[in-house]
Parts: C-alpha cells; sequence; structure tokens
C-alpha cells in the first residue's frame, strides 16, 4: 500500500484506536509521528514504538543488530532513551536454530549497547523470517522532540549518510561490492542515540529519523507537520560508498517509485539533477538519521559537539515561511 494511501487510513481511525482527548496523551496516532508518547508525571514521559521487517542483509547477526538498531531510532527521534525492549519475531519453521541464535544476538547486543533491557517477545511461524522490537523509551516531557516542531529561521541538519536502501537492493541481487555492504550495516546499525543527546541538550523540538518513505517523503512530512517551507541543499548530501553508482544502474527498490508517486506534488526541484539522483532521494533508507530544526544561534554549537564527538552532521537546508519542498 502506498504511504499516503494507509497515512489517510490510520488517520480515519485515529479515534478508535487512541483517546485523541486523554490529557496524558502527549503524541498518538492522530499526529502521525515517530512513536506514541505518554506523561506518567511532570519529569517522566514514556515513549513507545514498534518496528520490523525482512532481512536486508544476508548475514544473520548483522540482520538482528540493524533491525533492532531501525526500531530504536524511533525513539532516538522523539528524544527519549531506550529502556526496554521485547522480541518481535516471525521465523520459517526449517530455518536452522543457529541463524535465528545469530539474528537474536545481533538485536541483543544493540538493545544492550543502547542502555536497555531485553525482557523477551513472541515468535511465530513465518515463510520469510521477520525480526524487530517493541521498544519502550522515556523521556522528559518538555523534552519531547516531534515533526511539528520545526520554525522558519531554523537549519536543517542530518546525521548520516544517505543511500543504505539502494546498497541492500544492490547486494540482494548480487551487485554490490563486499566494502560498500560493510559500509552500509555499519551505517545502519549505528545508534542514534549520542546524536539524539546532542540535540537534546541543545533544545531541539523538531526532528524525525529517515526511514522508509526517504529523504523527501520524511522531509515533506516534517514541512506539513510544522506548517513550513524547507530548503534542502543538493550540493550537501551526503552519501554512502556506491550509492551513487547503483543508482546510475537503476537498482532501485520498489518502494522508490510509490514514495515518489505519494510525495512528489509538494516538491519542486531547481537543482539540475540526473533523474537516478532524484530517484536515490526518495529511495527508502534503514535505520538512517536524525532530521532535525535547529535553531541560528544554536547551528554552529551543534554541529560543533557532533564534530567533538566524531559523529557525522551535515547541514543540509533551511526552514522558511511557506509550505512544500524545494531541492535547490
Amino acid at each position: 500500500m502506498e504511504p499516503a494511501a494507509l497515512s489517510q487510513i490510520l488517520s480515519s481511525f485515529s479515534g478508535m484506536f487512541s483517546q485523541v482527548d486523554h490529557p496524558n496523551l502527549i503524541v498518538g496516532l492522530e499526529v502521525s509521528d515517530d512513536a506514541a508518547v505518554y506523561r506518567i508525571n511532570s519529569d517522566t514521559a514514556v515513549v513507545l514504538t514498534v518496528d520490523f521487517f525482512t532481512p536486508v542483509v544476508d548475514d544473520p547477526y548483522s540482520y538482528g543488530a540493524v533491525a533492532a538498531a531501525n526500531a530504536m531510532s524511533d525513539i532516538y527521534a522523539m528524544g527519549g532513551t531506550v529502556t526496554l525492549a521485547l522480541n518481535i519475531c516471525g521465523f520459517p519453521p526449517e530455518l536452522p536454530r543457529d541463524v535465528i541464535a545469530e539474528i537474536l544476538k545481533g538485536g541483543a547486543d544493540k538493545v544492550k549497547e543502547a542502555g536497555g533491557v531485553l525482557a523477551g517477545g513472541h515468535t511465530v511461524d513465518d515463510k520469510e523470517p521477520k525480526y524487530g522490537l517493541a521498544v519502550m523509551g522515556i523521556a522528559h516531557p518538555d523534552r519531547i522532540m516531534t515533526k511539528a516542531g520545526a520554525q522558519p529561521g531554523d537549519s536543517l541538519i542530518l546525521t548520516k549518510p544517505l543511500g543504505s536502501g539502494i546498497i541492500t537492493t544492490a547486494a540482494k541481487a548480487g551487485l554490490a561490492e563486499k566494502k560498500d555492504i560493510e559500509a552500509a550495516v555499519a551505517n545502519m546499525a549505528c545508534l542514534s542515540d549520542k546524536a539524539a543527546g546532542i540535540l537534546i541538550s541543545f533544545g531541539i523540538t523538531g526532528c524525525t529519523d529517515i526511514t522508509g518513505f526517504g529523504l523527501l517523503g520524511h522531509a515533506s512530512e516534517m514541512a506539513q507537520k510544522s506548517g513550513v517551507h524547507i530548503r534542502l541543499r543538493a550540493s550537501e548530501l551526503s552519501f554512502l560508498p556506491g550509492a551513487g553508482e547503483y543508482a546510475e544502474q537503476w537498482l532501485f527498490p520498489g518502494g522508490t517509485g510509490k514514495n515518489k508517486k505519494a510525495f512528489e506534488a509538494g516538491i519542486s526541484m531547481t537543482a539540475e539533477l540526473e533523474e537516478e539522483m532524484v530517484h536515490l532521494l526518495y529511495t527508502p533508507e534503514t535505520s538512517g538519521g536524525l532530521l532535525a530544526a535547529v535553531p541560528s544561534e544554536k547551528k554552529d554549537g551543534v554541529l560543533k559537539e557532533f564534530e567533538r564527538l566524531g559523529l557525522f552532521c551535515r547541514a543540509i537546508g533551511t526552514i522558511e515561511e511557506g509550505s512544500g519542498i524545494d531541492l535547490v
């Protein structure tokens, strides 16, 4: 199902699935953000999310680690820290036990790295392996980051390079180089905990993570939820090794075309880009970086802190009054 259609269906049933007027529900289904947020008291809110998918890489351990990092990314995008996780598993009965063990170990190690506790889960028989996590985090109720937090005058930053989706698709086709796959796996398995910590320390309120809708899809969501215009600078975008070459070979996953169809009406292209590079910006990412709106007076401090910690970060655009996206 196309992402825009799914979003409309979920919105139409928001009254059935969530208590919109509940005083403790800070973020719920009706606002379509990265995770749900429920206030426990004046100092603590619970952040809840769930995510799972079929293998994106061949190595079982890496698959588990990437799936876990991807699931926890939504907690970080909301300004939370990971506390508790449950496995969600769908495995074919004939899948070797040692393979299942490696998948689960990859996920468990990532939860441990995040400082959380993996406390069980649920498994069903399925024709194709599926793995992920239901994750609980905590955050201060007054420091929640959302897609609606961008303001005119902000700078837009991205905390990971792009391209994981097309590299994993090329790998499935047997056309990706080993070094490119390794770089993509390392990028996807990298937690966004430190990046989120920097943003929280600077009081950032506008944030999302780049996953299934690609850069342009998630930027479009931020623009729509915040009621702003986003100007992206194509020259500032960074890509994983090999991503451009696989785009030239047109090795895009099916989600690329669906994202383009769903979001292109709100996007204008001032930049002179090859068609394959435009498609790359619609391509789904797995465990991508945080996309954050940083007030201009805090931009230099945020970038210097990322540099001090040796973390990737690029200023890729600006927030303006208006609506939609302009790629310049």
